[in-house]
């Protein structure tokens, strides 16, 4: 009988354990992939960001340039793209934005997470401006445009005619310090 108990007792354990650890690896999945696409472009996440150098324009063919939104559930603003799509030069700066609303009742934080598709073509877009690239407060009831300004390379690959920039939108505002969520909420900007 003592034998048997034991036997649970380790069992239990064993299983408790081996629940922490699977419950630890689902954490840092997300920093892990997250790096992995950066590494690999998987997801269409490699591409540029900041200043470019000037560049030679490729007047000889135009790409398509889509701009596409998503809200996860929880995510109750309404946030899309202010052009649906543009026809560009590779080369040439473009800008565009897009629009958010708060429709709640409350202050709340977003940030902006984007994707490129294809994968392939992640490397020749750059970025250099986004609201993606920082935290986006908006009190309640307010909206705004939000500017992207970015370049596609001349050395994209001719096989690429159509290049898709998606954004999910996701409310951040309980990862806010409360120090800044209660300046913020008395009149003064976050950013």
């Amino acid at each position: 009988m003592r034998d048997a108990k034991q036997a649970n007792t380790r069992v239990v354990v064993r299983l408790g354990v081996t629940a922490v650890l699977m419950f630890g690896f689902g954490f840092a999945l997300v920093p892990l992939y997250e790096v992995f696409c950066d590494i690999t472009g998987l997801n269409g996440k490699n591409f540029g960001r900041g200043d470019v150098a000037a560049l030679e324009v490729d007047r000889s063919r135009t790409v398509k340039v889509q701009f596409v939104s998503t809200n996860p559930e929880t995510m109750p603003w309404e946030f899309k793209p202010v052009e649906r799509s543009m026809r560009i030069f590779p080369g040439e700066t473009h800008q565009t934005a897009y629009f958010a609303a708060n429709p709640t009742s409350q202050w709340m934080v977003a940030q902006a997470v984007p994707s490129v598709t294809p994968a392939e073509a992640a490397q020749y877009l750059t970025k250099i401006n986004c609201f993606c690239f920082d935290r986006q407060p908006l009190d309640a009831g307010a909206s705004q445009e939000m500017p992207m300004v970015f370049v596609v390379s001349p050395e994209l690959p001719a096989h690429i005619s159509t290049i898709t920039v998606s954004y999910a939108l996701y409310d951040i505002t309980a990862s806010e310090p409360v120090a800044l969520q209660d300046k913020t909420k008395t009149g003064s900007q976050l950013l």
